[in-house]
């Protein structure tokens, strides 16, 4: 049957249902006149009688009920999926996907997307810490976290974070046996902790910048890492420096557990935007946890 016909299977349950042309036209608001014809239509297409109808009662013939027992309940379970699909629009709800670093993931996403979630059951959140820049379109991503420099300009994009600080920083220990650097390029003598990017399999060069003049310091040490915090275990421990933000380290640093070098060199990046692609349809939930990511500075002051 083709599709268009599916309306004239409506149209049968309501008059087998209701066992009334009279009723069943003013149920599907069509007249009795259109109604019948679009039985007698059906009827002809099937090459059966689905309705015996005399002057005071219509009802279903034998294969007419038999239409009626296995053909209504689908209609009514695609009723019911379509009723369930349309609470997306309603209400808070479905499975949001969100690509970040560990980093944001810690610092921002986790203590705000708490606080909020328990309000909103039906709102399922995944995040998978990521280095590599992921194409969040191809990869089938709700939203991305990088700094504002890193959104490409076709996504839509918000701050959740102000502009975030780097520090170079290395243990007490650490630095007692070696003499402090004084320009990037005394990073060659040191043990440097780094980050691989799973872009084409390479370090994170170390961006430094001191007014106009600007560095990309490729460094070398002995150990690597794909994440932040083991970087910064790293430099705890005393295996060399880190380059890091610098609010991650500012409770170690104030402790005596970090010591900050080349502090004139690290510069300040734009801070971390949650951004998306331009869709029509935005759905609650994705308004629900961009609302909560939502950098508001007066939530910062003391």
């Amino acid at each position: 049957m083709r599709r268009e016909n599916y309306n004239d299977l409506l149209a049968f349950i309501a008059v087998a249902r209701e066992r009334s042309f009279t009723r069943a036209s003013a149920q599907l608001g069509v007249s009795q006149s259109a109604l019948s014809h679009t039985i007698r239509s059906l009827e002809s297409r099937l090459g059966l009688r689905l309705l015996t109808r005399t002057t005071r009662s219509v009802a279903p013939t034998e294969a007419g009920e038999r239409l009626l027992l296995t053909v209504a309940p689908r209609f009514e379970e695609i009723e019911s999926e379509l009723a369930a699909v349309t609470e997306f629009r309603d209400k808070p709800a479905g499975t949001i996907r969100i690509t970040a670093t560990d980093y944001a993931t810690k610092t921002i996403l986790w203590p705000r997307l708490s606080k909020v979630l328990r309000k909103y059951p039906e709102i399922k959140v995944e995040i998978m810490t990521d280095y590599g820049l992921s194409d969040i379109v191809a990869e089938r991503y709700d939203i991305g976290v990088r700094t504002g420099d890193q959104v490409a300009k076709d996504m839509i994009a918000v701050r959740i974070a102000p502009d975030m600080r780097m520090a170079i920083v290395g243990s007490p220990g650490y630095l007692a046996e070696r003499e402090l650097p004084r320009k990037p390029q005394d990073l060659t003598a040191h043990n440097c902790i780094n980050l691989r990017l799973p872009t084409l399999g390479g370090f994170y060069p170390w961006e430094l910048k001191k007014g106009s003049r600007a560095v990309q310091a490729r460094v070398e040490g002995q150990f690597a890492f794909n994440g932040t915090y083991q970087m910064l275990d790293a430099a705890l421990s005393g295996y060399g420096l880190a380059y890091v933000p610098a609010d991650l380290v500012q409770a170690h640093v104030a402790a005596g557990r970090l010591v900050r070098v080349l502090e004139d060199w690290c510069p300040t990046f734009p801070g971390l935007h949650a951004y998306y692609a331009n869709r029509r349809e935005f759905s609650r939930a994705m308004t629900v946890v961009i609302d909560a990511l939502r950098y508001r500075p007066e939530d910062t002051k003391p």
